[in-house]
């Protein structure tokens, strides 16, 4: 089969470090009956092993031309493909308690994962390789440079763990950043204690929209100051110093008006 060229408006870097490849799927530890989805197989270097302890994969894959070297390809009995944007794909389709895992491409990651937390409860858990910037920021502490939008809300609907990080020499083409692997666990229903999650998201989007202004500024729309002293919240604070639990009190305060 001739070989493919790698697509930069897919963001595609193949992982071929077997080493590497052996690590993330024993970071998986796929299961017999279990339900799973790859995004973005791309040359199936992480899509050969895991069908080697699964009966069937599903698989979603944006280029045509990889979608098709698929369906003629070894693995084509064992694998549900799905040519389609990640992004607009309904994970609902494929039911309860998802399995999922892929190589995101880096150019989308952030929008994806917003995506895929929209379909959390369906999911049992999430095991993905991006850039190691990103995987700091999902993981990021209140007060720190990487604490952002992104931690605050994948916080709230994860438990988010850095595995291991992956070097640009275990990929071909080679990136010129640094990659890392990061587990998310959808956080059980009880613990899920915003009251409007979508009022949540709309205030933690304005607090980090503008990160040097000060939450008086940032939030005016939903919160005086008089709000700000009945929360016990300094206002002159900014939005990167305020922990998941305070966005949550502030949301839940807001949702009571």
């Amino acid at each position: 089969m001739e070989a493919h060229r790698a697509r930069k408006r897919f963001g595609q870097n193949f992982l071929v470090d077997g080493n590497i490849i052996r690590k993330i799927v024993a970071a998986i530890d796929p299961k017999p009956g279990q339900v799973m989805v790859e995004i973005g197989p791309g040359l199936g270097a992480m899509t050969r092993p895991v069908c080697e302890r699964i009966d069937r994969l599903h698989v979603i894959e944006i280029d045509r031309d990889l979608a098709q070297r698929l369906r003629e390809g070894e693995l084509a009995s064992q694998l549900d493909i799905h040519e389609h944007d990640a992004l607009k794909f309904d994970f609902s389709v494929l039911g309860d308690d998802v399995r999922v895992i892929g190589n995101l491409p880096y150019n989308i990651s952030s929008p994806l994962l917003f995506h895929l937390a929209d379909h959390a409860e369906r999911v049992s858990d999430m095991t993905f390789m991006l850039q190691k910037e990103v995987v700091d920021r999902i993981v990021a502490a209140p007060d720190t440079e990487q604490y952002g939008r992104l931690s605050v809300m994948l916080q709230y609907r994860f438990e988010c763990s850095h595995l291991f990080d992956v070097p640009p020499g275990a990929f071909r083409p080679m990136p010129k950043v640094m990659s890392a692997i990061v587990h998310l666990r959808p956080r059980p229903a009880a613990q899920l204690d915003a009251k409007d999650a979508l009022l949540l998201s709309d205030i933690v989007k304005a607090a980090f929209g503008q990160r040097r202004k000060t939450l008086r500024n940032t939030l005016r729309e939903w919160l005086s100051l008089a709000d700000w002293a009945l929360l016990g919240i300094d206002a002159t604070r900014r939005g990167e110093t305020l922990s998941l639990a305070d966005y949550v009190r502030i949301a839940n305060f807001c949702a009571d008006r």
